[in-house]
């Protein structure tokens, strides 16, 4: 089986206002269906290496492979589209439009993408949001529902296009214990049963453990994995 997700040697520097190396040449792959997490203390380069894998930060050195595609040297515009197509984002804050519907804000990036009709997507964006139990939210605004609902909302977005990796970057961040768990067992559902990949930056160590592995950084380099 061969990675859904594979890094090699990437290098991160920062030049302003001196040169600081953030990444020092890092090793790492995610199977399919793997939960792992990233760890370690903050400015140890967490965030920084999860936008370096996601293709959101291209200046980097070193190789980057998504489902066995090589992504570095892309053009800017395929990398928006295998952005698009193949990874989902959750993030600490849920970024959803609030002048749209919930059910608009889970179909936008299947629009973007254009793969299906618009009929076919809120159909998909409908059972999505089943799939995360708030498909009772579908017509309300997103500025209408809880915290923790705008975080299933956010998660059933990241889902829509059916991607094989879902990164996340403190997505349990800003929830209450009760919240925390019921997304942990979301994103479990998610690798166990839609056999899709998890990398989620957290700082959260009773969420880590649950994970299948987890990937402990120090000063931009991995200790363990």
């Amino acid at each position: 089986m061969k990675p859904v997700l594979e890094a090699r040697n990437i290098r991160k520097k920062f030049f302003d206002p001196v040169e600081v190396e953030i990444l020092r040449g890092l090793d790492l792959s995610v199977m399919p269906g793997e939960f792992v997490s990233i760890m370690g203390k903050s400015g140890c380069g967490k965030s920084t290496l999860l936008y370096v894998l996601s293709t959101m930060d291209t200046q980097y050195e070193g190789e980057l492979y998504l489902a066995g595609q090589a992504l570095q040297g892309e053009k800017p515009n395929e990398l928006a589209r295998i952005r698009n197509q193949h990874i989902g984002f959750v993030f600490q804050f849920h970024y959803l439009l609030p002048e749209f519907s919930v059910l608009k804000n889970v179909m936008l990036p299947a629009l973007k993408l254009g793969l299906k009709s618009a009929e076919e997507i809120e159909h998909d964006a409908m059972e999505k949001l089943r799939l995360l139990d708030v498909q009772e939210q579908a017509l309300k605004r997103a500025t209408q529902i809880s915290g923790g609902q705008k975080q299933r909302v956010a998660i059933a977005r990241a889902l829509i296009n059916n991607p094989d990796i879902i990164m996340g970057d403190e997505p349990t961040g800003n929830l209450d214990s009760k919240n925390a768990q019921r997304v942990f067992d979301i994103f479990r559902e998610i690798t166990s049963e839609q056999k899709q990949s998890l990398l989620i930056v957290t700082h959260d160590q009773d969420f880590a453990a649950k994970t299948d592995r987890i990937i402990e950084m120090a000063d931009g380099t991995i200790v363990s994995s």
